[in-house]
């Protein structure tokens, strides 16, 4: 009879950061079973990344009991001083809207051209254990911004972020990989490499 996997949730609403956390998970740990989170938003008053991923975390951990990941992740542009950083998901406003957010953050870079143009999608993952320990990691992938969007994959700004380590004659928007491609060189799959030996004392 084979065991039923051990939950983990993950602190978020957005249904794309749990598929690919399980993706992700699933690498490493085919016996965690990565969740949504369905318990309230809290208030992420955070101004770093690592803040609010404990924020979101501790949350996650004392609404369900279970231990709890939460992410917290953004473009950070050198030109812009790493801006829009932890706030990326709201650069155009609280309604987080993602093709807001990429039109803003493109027409704010209209005037500056390669070579800089440097960005780093930034994936900060913290871990909580209820009434344990907590711990948080961190990934960075670097890049640079294209001048448009490019691809229907992914989402966020990932139609804009042109990862280093291609062949310049093929380079290609995070936009035009596919998932498996993402889920092997991203941010969070770098921060999660950071966090497997933590996972392996639950």
């Amino acid at each position: 009879m084979t065991a039923a996997p051990r939950q983990i949730v993950l602190a978020t609403h957005n249904r794309h950061k749990v598929e690919e956390f399980q993706a992700i998970v699933a690498a490493t740990r085919p016996d965690l079973q990565v969740i949504g989170y369905d318990g309230p938003e809290p208030v992420e008053d955070g101004v770093t990344f690592a803040q609010n991923a404990l924020i979101k975390a501790r949350a996650a951990a004392a609404h369900t009991g279970l231990p709890a990941l939460a992410d917290d992740s953004g473009i950070c542009v050198d030109a812009l001083g790493g801006a829009p950083g932890a706030f990326s998901a709201y650069w155009a406003g609280h309604a987080k809207d993602a093709a807001a957010n990429l039109s803003l953050l493109l027409d704010q870079l209209s005037d500056i051209r390669d070579p800089h143009r440097a960005a780093q999608f930034v994936s900060t993952i913290a871990l909580v254990v209820p009434e344990g320990s907590e711990h948080v990691v961190e990934g960075v992938w670097p890049g640079r911004l294209a001048v448009e969007a490019c691809g229907a994959g992914g989402f966020g700004y990932d139609p804009i972020f042109i990862p280093d380590g291609q062949d310049p004659a093929a380079e290609r928007t995070v936009g035009e990989w596919t998932a498996d491609e993402k889920n092997a060189a991203s941010h969070r799959s770098r921060a999660f490499r950071a966090l497997v030996p933590l996972l392996e004392n639950l």
